[in-house]
């Protein structure tokens, strides 16, 4: 084997992320594929992070929907036809982040949610992990990161938010602004109310979902 067909990763724990990977995707991506794909999603990251603590773990997540986004643009039932809701903001680290948190906390396994940032931050905004908290929505999935081109492929639903033309656009894909304002830098007071703001917001989206509850 060359070494371009088997990439060399920066942590012996992606090594082991890459390997869970290989086994949930056996017979769809092979593990070389996966590897430079996990080796891609901690680059990624790395380029933003400011806290690297947990980076090894947000790169297996990342490139765990990247992968479940490549399987769905490749065969379209493979996500047992739940919609998949795509939210993009500049930073992802406000708008988009909970916009995201709220819409998979209240559709559960219903609907498979994403967000990205076209210029993501290096951290989520401290108020707005505060009022996620508050509403009693789990952070485990809110984390800065880019917008890559198979997460946007895969959307049924791409939900912009304040990152103008820097969304690529495919065809045959439902897209929709949400002029909500941005949070950043502003008091958990009026955090909240964007938080509420986009609540009302999802309600109305989960009534044109086919699986919205």
């Amino acid at each position: 084997m060359t070494a371009s067909s088997h990439p060399v990763l920066p942590d012996e724990r992606l090594a082991a992320g890459a390997a869970r990977l290989a086994v949930r995707h056996r017979g769809r991506f092979s593990p070389e594929t996966i590897q430079r794909l996990i080796a891609d999603s901690y680059t990624q990251l790395a380029a933003h992070a400011h806290v690297r603590t947990h980076l090894v773990v947000l790169a297996e997540r990342f490139a765990a929907e990247r992968l479940d986004a490549l399987a769905h643009v490749e065969n379209p039932t493979a996500g047992g036809g739940r919609p998949r809701v795509l939210f993009v903001c500049s930073h992802n680290a406000g708008r988009s982040q909970m916009a995201a948190a709220l819409l998979a906390h209240r559709a559960g396994d219903d609907v498979i949610v994403s967000s990205a940032g076209t210029h993501p931050s290096g951290a989520v905004d401290a108020h707005v992990l505060q009022a996620l908290t508050e509403a009693g929505v789990p952070l485990d999935e809110v984390y800065p990161k880019p917008l890559t081109d198979e997460v946007v492929q895969a959307a049924d639903i791409v939900i912009t938010m304040g990152c103008g033309d820097a969304c690529p656009v495919f065809p045959g894909h439902r897209y929709l602004d949400w002029p909500v304002p941005d949070p950043d830098g502003k008091p958990i007071a009026v955090v909240r109310e964007i938080r509420d703001a986009l609540d009302a917001r999802i309600t109305a989206l989960l009534d044109t979902l086919p699986y919205g509850s």
